[in-house]
């Protein structure tokens, strides 16, 4: 496209901050969670974080939320650091600095004490029930509870021994004072501290009482001078909380933005439903091929050019919106069918023997892929005993088909142009070889303008094709909108989103494939080989069919 795209509103944000002298420069954050693996929605806020900040010569920090030490594990920091290298790959952006907001508790420790110098926080014995009790409902007021109105010099006696673990889990929160009578629920005297008898996975044992994820947002992006903290639209009535926090404790003033969260077809993108899954089994693990996570994508085939192209074609919005996963899948394909290694594949074998090939075995020539003019070729054994896939062949077929069927001619990619001769059975009827003879002149590339052929099949050598395991994975789910369906969301985990076909037959360039490399299986869809795939057994994972074929089959 020539016509230069149009900015997203907080592309038009940033410019006029620059532009009006009120940053010289921006910072960006991506804050993720470490309980759980990044999916296909942070991707979009990574491309929106690191993307925009780049775009205007400044940086992003990646800062772990790690404020609940009970859901948080190393293996999740890691797998997140993997996602966010694996996604930004060949684009120059990376982190500014790896940070944790663990890193700031002893401060956001000292701004829970100024505050209650201020007489801004409290400490609160009241239960969990009774706190939700007395904040009312959105239609009436809260109501103040005794201990709101403790001194100063008590509650900062009560905070400490909080921190002393004097105190069981719950038996006491700290409580900013804000306003019980608040239209905004989050601001009716919200709780900014609780108490975790749990061990923390940097910290250790150091702590027995953690900030609430409210309190430490905003006071995490002011101490590292966030310019620009980009949240999703459920953050909306979060902001008074962040910016009263700052405010309040007269610190730099960072500011909160919003925009519409990823929500797609056929899928979750809960991380508590996510954790489900794997949990009770209905996937594999985390990086199951099926699942929306980056981790799950990768293993499954695509690429990070595609899941940005994706992200960048869905924009960024200011209202939800539920975007169709042949998006998605259409962008694998644009981008594999640029780069994917043309193979051939046979999934269900029926054996085919040249009865006039008397060459032994043949080095044949076929492209890597058309689509690459500096592609190359690679060398293909030919010989007169091949597998071609059975639903190729049709004893009786009807008009208008080009495939294999007796008397009927074919062409064999890269290869010759064979005739079906005979039929062979066993005693049950089951078709078990055609016997077929070559016309020697018709090699691929030769002229053959007398011979009308309109099909062309792939095959392998028998003496030398490879068995390999592949693995057919389709969406993970059978409805459309599974957020708004009825009942359990596990109801509708499609049967058919992994079909497991135990042995095919492929040529021998695929022995040496590697799990950064993509193919095309002709005629068959996108592949890559599996993390779990060996010498002695080699699986492929589907990433796509060559065509968007779930609407006519599912509509």
């Amino acid at each position: 496209m020539s016509e230069e795209k149009s900015l997203n509103f907080i592309e038009e944000i940033v410019e006029a901050d620059l532009a009006s002298g009120k940053h010289q420069s921006i910072l960006t954050r991506f804050p993720p969670e470490p309980n759980g693996y990044l999916h296909i929605g942070h991707a979009k806020s990574i491309c929106l974080n690191f993307g925009v900040a780049k775009k205007y010569g400044g940086a992003t920090n990646l800062r772990f939320d790690d404020t609940n030490p009970v859901t948080e594990d190393t293996e999740y920091v890691d797998s997140i650091k993997e996602d966010i290298k694996w996604l930004l790959e060949g684009t120059g952006h990376g982190w500014k600095q790896e940070l944790y907001a663990s890193d700031y508790f002893e401060q956001l420790y000292g701004f829970a004490l100024d505050l209650i110098n201020m007489g801004l926080a409290y400490v609160d014995d009241s239960t969990s029930e009774e706190i939700a009790a007395q904040k009312g409902t959105p239609t009436q007021p809260g109501v103040n509870n005794v201990y709101r109105d403790r001194t100063v010099e008590e509650n900062l006696q009560l905070f400490s021994d909080m921190r002393a673990g004097k105190y069981k889990d719950g038996e006491k929160v700290l409580r900013a004072k804000i306003d019980m009578a608040s239209t905004n629920m989050l601001l009716r005297d919200p709780i900014i501290y609780r108490i975790k008898h749990a061990h923390h996975h940097r910290t250790g044992d150091v702590w027995c009482i953690y900030p609430m994820y409210d309190f430490a947002h905003g006071q995490s992006d002011s101490i590292e001078k966030i310019t620009h903290s980009i949240c999703t639209l459920e953050f909306i009535p979060h902001r008074p909380m962040y910016d009263w926090c700052i405010e309040q404790l007269g610190i730099y003033p960072s500011k909160q933005y919003e925009f519409a969260r990823l929500n797609m077809t056929y899928t979750v993108m809960s991380k508590r439903k996510l954790l489900q899954l794997v949990n009770e089994g209905h996937v594999s693990s985390w990086d199951d091929p099926r699942m929306p996570t980056i981790s799950g994508m990768r293993r499954r085939g695509f690429t990070p050019d595609s899941l940005r192209e994706f992200c960048d074609k869905i924009g960024i919005a200011k209202r939800e919106n539920l975007i169709d996963f042949s998006l998605l899948e259409f962008c694998v394909r644009e981008h594999l069918n640029k780069i994917a290694q043309r193979r051939m594949v046979v999934f269900d074998p029926l054996k085919v023997v040249i009865t006039n090939y008397e060459l032994g075995e043949e080095l044949l020539l076929s492209e890597n892929n058309p689509e690459d003019e500096n592609g190359g070729e690679r060398e293909v054994p030919f010989s007169k005993e091949i597998y071609i896939e059975r639903d190729d062949f049709m004893e009786v077929a009807p008009k208008k088909y080009f495939r294999l069927a007796p008397g009927q001619m074919v062409r064999l990619k890269s290869a010759y142009i064979i005739q079906c001769d005979e039929v062979l059975k066993d005693a049950e009827g089951n078709i078990t070889q055609l016997n077929c003879s070559y016309i020697p002149n018709s090699k691929s590339g030769s002229d053959t303008s007398g011979i009308n052929v309109k099909g062309t099949l792939h095959w392998v050598n028998v003496a030398t094709a490879v068995p390999m395991e592949v693995r057919l994975y389709d969406r993970l789910f059978t409805e459309e909108n599974v957020g708004a369906a009825e009942g359990d969301f596990k109801e509708y985990i499609n049967k058919d989103s992994l079909q497991i076909l135990p042995v095919a037959y492929a040529e021998p360039s695929l022995a040496e494939a590697t799990l950064n490399e993509r193919h095309q299986f002709i005629r068959k869809g996108y592949f890559c080989l599996d993390k779990e795939s060996t010498k002695e057994k080699l699986v492929f994972n589907r990433t796509v069919t060559l065509k968007d074929t779930w609407a006519k089959v599912n509509r």
